[in-house]
């Protein structure tokens, strides 16, 4: 099909690779470890809400955008930064980052963003091993195999690039994931899940982990109407005796402008 793109970021560990731009050392005024600051100025953002859906963490950034992160980090695991006026965040961190300091550029929204989901949530049918991608870090049940959700885009849409940012992205079990050491599982592995927009299949995920972007084709737009993003995770290709789904997790899903 003409418009599917097949990702194939480079990641390691599930952390994509132009995350790390994100991340420097950096100690606030404060005396706190870790700050989030404006990506285009720099600048601290206080009053940010920091947190790791896993162990039901939260914090908030002090006037001088720091914070610390008072919970123990075992494995990867996923930290979520909310701010109003700013777009959604999430990065998938583990011990040996969080155990050093960090600086968390996010950016403001743009007036066309459309965010889809903030929160974190599954897909799947319940059923993963322990080998499984970051499966340690699932906190959430199941909602099915599949996640529609509906928007509109104005005509303006037409004459500019839009796409569709996964914040983050955990439990991918394929071959190219197994084959970068994501997950420990041996003796299978499933397809990537599909991203469909409009009803035409636009991209294959194939990789966990952050930031990664997906091209809406304009003319699938369907400009001053309803349009709609479905993801279906994958399946489990050496399972015939009935259908494995793979269980992944999401987190941070909008559609942003070019």
């Amino acid at each position: 099909m003409k418009h599917k793109i097949v990702l194939t970021l480079l990641l390691f560990t599930g952390i994509c690779t132009s995350c790390f731009a994100a991340l420097e050392g950096r100690v606030s005024e404060s005396g706190a470890v870790n700050s989030v600051v404006d990506r285009h100025t720099g600048e601290p953002v206080a009053n940010a809400k920091v947190s790791l859906p896993k162990q039901k963490y939260s914090t908030y950034t002090d006037s001088s955008g720091g914070f610390n992160l008072d919970s123990g980090i075992k494995g990867n695991t996923l930290l979520s930064v909310e701010k109003e006026g700013y777009r959604p965040y999430s990065l998938t961190i583990d011990e040996s980052i969080a155990a050093k300091p960090m600086a968390l550029s996010i950016e403001k929204s743009n007036a066309h963003d459309i965010v889809l989901a903030a929160e974190l949530f599954h897909l799947g049918d319940n059923n993963f091993s322990g080998n499984s991608a970051n499966s340690g870090e699932f906190k959430a049940d199941s909602s099915g195999p599949f996640y529609t959700k509906t928007f509109k885009m104005g005509v303006e849409a037409l004459s500019r690039g839009n796409y569709l940012v996964v914040g983050s992205i955990i439990g991918i079990d394929t071959l190219m994931a197994r084959s970068l050491g994501q997950n420990k599982i041996t003796h299978s592995y499933s397809s990537p899940p599909e991203v469909y927009f409009n009803g035409s299949k636009i991209a294959e995920i194939s990789l966990n982990g952050d930031n990664q972007r997906i091209k809406l084709p304009n003319n699938l737009i369907r400009p001053d109407n309803i349009n709609e993003i479905t993801l279906k995770t994958g399946k489990n290709l050496m399972q015939t005796a009935y259908v494995d789904y793979d269980d992944i997790e999401l987190m941070n899903l909008s559609v942003q402008p070019e």
